[in-house]
């Protein structure tokens, strides 16, 4: 995104550094330049492993990275332990996908940085959508193409890529303590993440938790998230008819599942296309400038097509619901036949506004489409899931310590974001561990098109990204008192 965006200064920092400050940095910065052709080359390696975590897809593969990823961990030579954990998924006898599990601990009072990102990838899609093979790794200008690029094996390199840079500023004997989680299943909703936190509590548990995986504001201008939207999705059914009948015959007396299903839907989303279900709420929150001529550079809005709901475009998107119908089972186009269809259902995405409980949400969400049901028709909910909503108290000595390393690492000061998708486990990490702060940082921008096809990073911000990380593990590792 770009615009004008409400920076935060830091409030300690980079105005008055010390001799020693700048040549810890210098080195960091020396070491992260000079690393940054291994870093792309390893990242390259791991965009290569079809990594799709989502049950249609070979397990294989997922595990393949997971290999790749805890080769290049041991090979930091910093950690105590590490290996690759699977667990359970609640409910049932299946295990999650293969996550790496890393520790070290603090020494000397320093405090403990637990490292999250994720190995995992979509799907990639039609590869006649893509430009070049999306598991090919492709750089073409200043960006390097396929799945997984930006979301998140750049993550994962970029939490690697900082403690290189560490070792190599200060070597390996250093106090600061470390927790690695590199997770296998994110994309598939991390069905197993609140298992492995139990499970794993003390190997995980630490004072920062670093998770690498959203935005930043634009390719010059880093971003912390401070707000992420929960989410409640489930398939409907609509149900009309106990088998198909002919169109010509009953059509204009008996209503169909699609003419229901249409009906129902529409009685989601108010004129303007605002969501109209009693019970979702939003919050009142600054955004800043925000044009809609950048919205529409920035998602492809064909000329002609407007705008959707009200308010500020930011709001819309951070702090507002958004209904999202992203799937539907009915007859196909080229095998329709001239039948009344009896029965329709389709996947709802619905995105919620910080501050609401996911579960209230969903009851508000079942409650409308059930009451709201035209002609009698009956109504199945199911496969329902549903992710909380998050917000960052911002207040803490850590944000502090990030904002100032952002601003040294890429010449500017970060803005405070909120973002549209959601990271459901956030609220996890918030109950296992309430006193640790939690730092939503990533290597991506509004360009990089994650989970599309022609998914991409920029290498300038990749590069950043590192540098940012790697200053910040410096800094902890200084700090004392925390």
């Amino acid at each position: 995104m770009t615009g004008n965006p409400q920076t935060n200064s830091p409030t300690t920092g980079s105005a008055a550094h010390s001799e020693a400050d700048s040549g810890a940095q210098n080195a960091l910065r020396t070491a992260v330049e000079q690393g940054l052709p291994t870093t792309i080359a390893d990242l390259c390696a791991l965009v290569r492993i079809p990594s799709v975590s989502w049950a249609a897809f070979d397990r294989a593969h997922v595990a393949a990275s997971a290999d790749a990823v805890v080769a290049l961990v041991r090979h930091l030579d910093v950690f105590e332990s590490v290996d690759i954990v699977q667990a359970g998924i609640p409910g049932g006898t299946e295990v999650g996908q293969p996550a790496i599990l890393a520790s070290r601990p603090a020494r000397n009072g320093r405090p403990t940085v637990l490292l999250y990102a994720h190995h995992d990838v979509q799907p990639p899609g039609k590869d006649e959508d893509w430009e070049s093979d999306p598991f090919t790794p492709t750089v073409r200008g200043d960006r390097l193409y396929g799945r997984g690029a930006a979301d998140d094996k750049a993550g994962v390199m970029a939490h690697i890529a900082s403690i290189r840079a560490l070792v190599a500023a200060v070597g390996r004997d250093f106090d600061l303590g470390l927790a690695l989680f590199i997770e296998g299943e994110e994309e598939f909703g991390s069905r197993s993440f609140a298992t492995f936190l139990n499970e794993n509590r003390e190997a995980l548990r630490g004072d920062v938790i670093v998770v690498a995986d959203s935005n930043n504001w634009d390719v010059n201008t880093p971003a912390i998230t401070t707000a992420l939207r929960g989410n409640v999705t489930l398939r409907l059914t609509v149900r009309t008819l106990e088998h198909a009948s002919h169109s010509g015959m009953f059509g204009g007396a008996i209503p169909d599942a699609m003419l229901a299903m249409i009906k129902l839907l529409a009685t989601l989303y108010g004129d303007d296309g605002s969501v109209a279900v009693a019970g979702l709420t939003s919050i009142d929150v600054p955004t800043p400038d925000y044009s809609e001529e950048q919205l529409r550079a920035e998602t492809g809005l064909l000329p002609g097509v407007s705008p959707i709901g009200h308010g500020s475009i930011l709001s819309r998107i951070w702090s507002q619901p958004a209904l999202t119908v992203t799937g539907i089972d009915a007859p196909s186009v080229d095998k329709a036949s001239n039948t009344l269809t009896p029965s329709v259902s389709v996947r709802i995405s619905t995105r919620i506004a910080p501050g609401q409980s996911s579960v209230e949400a969903a009851v508000a969400i079942e409650t409308h489409l059930r009451e709201h049901a035209p002609f009698g028709a009956s109504v199945e909910i199911d496969d329902i899931d549903t992710g909380e909503p998050f917000l960052v108290d911002t207040s803490g000595w850590a944000v502090t310590e990030a904002r100032t390393a952002m601003t040294d690492a890429w010449g500017t000061p970060p803005v405070d974001i909120g973002v549209g998708g959601s990271i459901p486990f956030i609220a996890d990490l918030v109950r296992v561990f309430p006193a640790a702060q939690i730092l939503v940082t990533g290597v991506e921008d509004p360009d990089s098109r994650a989970h599309s096809p022609n998914e991409s990073l920029h290498l300038g911000v990749f590069k950043r990204a590192v540098l940012s990380e790697a200053f910040l593990l410096g800094r902890l590792n200084e700090r004392t008192g925390h």
